[in-house]
C-alpha cells in the first residue's frame, strides 16, 4: 500500500467552486509515468500536478491532463501547486514575499509567494515570447469555432504565441461573440496543428481600451474541451498584445475567463519584460490517496 498526500485547490479564485480546479499530489517521485497518468485520470480534472523533488530547483512539477497528456508551462498547474505548499506551511513564513525556483520540463522558472489579506498569493515568471507565423485566412478558423468570418478580427492577426506553451490567439468581435463560439473538435485540431499551436484562446476586449480581456480556452488535442482559467494562454496573450503596442494600461492586462462555464476567474498578467502571472486560490479539500 502506498499513501500519497493529495487534494484540490481552486486557482485564480477567492471563493470555493470558482476559478480552475487543480488536483495536487505529493510524494509520487518513485512512481512510473503510467501510474501518474492513471492518477490524473482518476481525478479527472483539467490537470493534475505532481510536486516532486528536484536537483535543479526547490521543486519539480509535472502536470498531466485527464487524458494522460503531459503539459508544460507556468499556468494554473504551477501556481496552484505553490499555493498548496504555502497554505500547508511548507514554504515557511510568507508575511514577507519569498522567491523560489521551479523546474517545469527543461525550464527553471522563478515564482514569488506571499501571504496577503488572509490568503496565499503567487506571482511567477513565464518564458520569453515566441511567435509563429500569423494565419492569413480566417475561413477555416471561424468554421472550426462555429463562428462566421465577420465574427473574428484581423488586428492583431490570429497566431500561435508561446511563453511556455504555444496557443493560438484569436480576437473576436466582442464578449457576446466569444460566448457564441461552439468549436468542432476535429476541425479545430486541423487548424491548430499547422498553426503550431496546442490550444486556442478566443478573446475580446471589454471596451475600446484593451485593459481587460474576456476569454475562453479550448484544447481538444489535449483532451481539454474548455478550461476555466489558463495561465499558459493568458501570459502569451499579454505578451503578444504588448509586442504589437496594443496594451493601454502600461504593461498590464486583466483577463476574465471561465464565466460561461459558471467558474468565473480573473488572471492578472504584467510584462517585466517577460510575462508575470499572478493570482491566489482556495484549498477545497485535503486527503490521502491509497494505491
Amino acid at each position: 500500500m502506498v499513501n500519497l498526500i493529495s487534494g484540490m485547490i481552486d486557482v485564480f479564485a477567492d471563493a470555493p467552486l470558482n476559478g480552475n480546479p487543480l488536483a495536487v499530489v505529493e510524494g509520487a517521485d518513485h512512481l512510473e509515468d503510467d501510474v501518474l497518468r492513471r492518477i490524473a485520470r482518476e481525478f479527472n480534472q483539467s490537470e493534475t500536478t505532481f510536486i516532486l523533488k528536484s536537483d535543479r530547483a526547490d521543486w519539480r512539477l509535472r502536470s498531466f491532463t485527464a487524458s494522460g497528456a503531459e503539459v508544460f508551462g507556468a499556468g494554473h498547474n504551477a501556481l496552484g501547486a505553490w499555493l498548496w505548499l504555502g497554505y500547508d506551511g511548507q514554504l515557511g513564513d510568507l508575511n514577507t514575499p519569498k522567491a523560489f525556483q521551479q523546474e517545469i520540463g527543461n525550464d527553471i522558472l522563478s515564482i514569488t509567494v506571499e501571504a496577503r489579506d488572509g490568503r496565499i498569493h503567487g506571482r511567477m515568471k513565464q518564458s520569453p515570447l515566441k511567435l509563429s507565423a500569423p494565419l492569413t485566412r480566417l475561413d477555416s478558423l471561424s468554421g472550426a469555432l462555429g463562428l462566421g468570418i465577420a465574427d473574428l478580427l484581423p488586428d492583431p492577426a490570429p497566431r500561435a504565441a508561446d511563453t511556455g506553451a504555444a496557443h493560438l490567439m484569436v480576437r473576436a468581435r466582442d464578449r457576446q461573440t466569444v460566448d457564441r463560439a461552439e468549436p468542432l473538435a476535429e476541425k479545430l485540431i486541423q487548424v491548430l496543428g499547422p498553426a503550431g499551436a496546442e490550444g486556442c484562446y478566443v478573446y475580446a476586449f471589454e471596451t475600446a481600451d484593451p485593459t481587460t480581456a474576456y476569454a475562453r480556452f479550448f484544447n481538444p488535442a489535449m483532451g481539454l474541451w474548455e478550461d476555466s482559467a489558463t495561465g499558459t494562454a493568458a501570459g502569451p496573450l499579454c505578451a503578444y498584445l504588448g509586442s504589437m503596442g496594443l496594451l493601454t494600461n502600461g504593461n498590464k492586462l486583466l483577463i476574465e475567463q471561465g464565466t460561461r462555464m459558471g467558474r468565473q476567474s480573473f488572471l492578472q498578467v504584467r510584462l517585466d519584460p517577460d510575462p508575470e502571472l499572478s493570482g491566489s486560490g482556495v484549498v477545497v479539500f485535503r486527503g490521502t490517496l491509497h494505491l
